[in-house]
């Protein structure tokens, strides 16, 4: 990849960090105060919404139609917010160390379809807020990525934005949005079609940089 950017999006989950195991636990407990205790999410099958709106991974996870839609989804939003700042997740080698090398050379930013408050709760988990320009979830605006992408292009005028994510439907959506996608190939998915495949952050963050360097 050749292309020189003036800004990078990240996706959140499956390219920064891998908090499975914590939203796994999240939607346990919701499960139980709304009345299902016996009811439980795996760890894979949430990975095969990743990438997903809250409502459509709801609606591949829980085919009970006899469940409060509206009430069990209130109910997970609100104890995403009370729990994941505790939770957690984990980020991937290299994030932290590799994240404010690119802040010099670029404006960062994120976009993911997590709840309102996702990303806020990454940031003050991880110390990375200050690399950030600006974030976006589909808990904000109600849009998808592709949405939140432009969003954040027109505000910030952005003329060569990359998206960086690690399903085929984050590149669906960055194509959608009219720009390339990276494909972190260590998170959750496969993206054949995206312009360039990485196997971890460091090697990301390396081409992100040489090619700024060379350029």
């Amino acid at each position: 990849m050749t292309a020189i950017f003036d800004s990078i999006i990240f996706d959140m989950d499956g390219t920064l960090w891998d908090a499975v195991d914590s939203y796994c636990e999240v939607w346990d407990v919701t499960f139980a105060q709304t009345g299902r205790p016996e009811l439980k999410v795996t760890r894979e099958e949430l990975i095969k919404c990743m990438g997903l709106p809250i409502d459509k991974i709801y609606d591949r996870i829980v085919t009970d139609q006899s469940i409060d839609r509206e009430n069990f989804l209130r109910v997970l939003d609100s104890n995403e917010q009370s729990m994941m700042p505790k939770l957690g997740g984990k980020l991937y080698d290299g994030v932290s160390h590799y994240m404010p090398l690119l802040a010099q050379h670029y404006r960062l930013f994120m976009v993911s379809n997590c709840g309102a408050g996702g990303i806020h709760n990454f940031l003050e988990l991880t110390g990375l807020s200050p690399c950030m320009t600006d974030t976006l979830t589909f808990g904000q605006t109600h849009l998808g990525k592709d949405g939140n992408i432009n969003l954040l292009r027109e505000k910030y005028r952005l003329q060569a934005p990359v998206y960086v994510g690690d399903t085929e439907s984050d590149c669906t959506a960055a194509h959608k949005a009219g720009i390339p996608m990276i494909h972190a190939a260590y998170g959750f998915g496969t993206a054949p079609q995206a312009e360039a495949h990485v196997q971890s952050f460091a090697e990301l963050a390396g081409l992100l940089l040489s090619s700024h360097t060379n350029n």
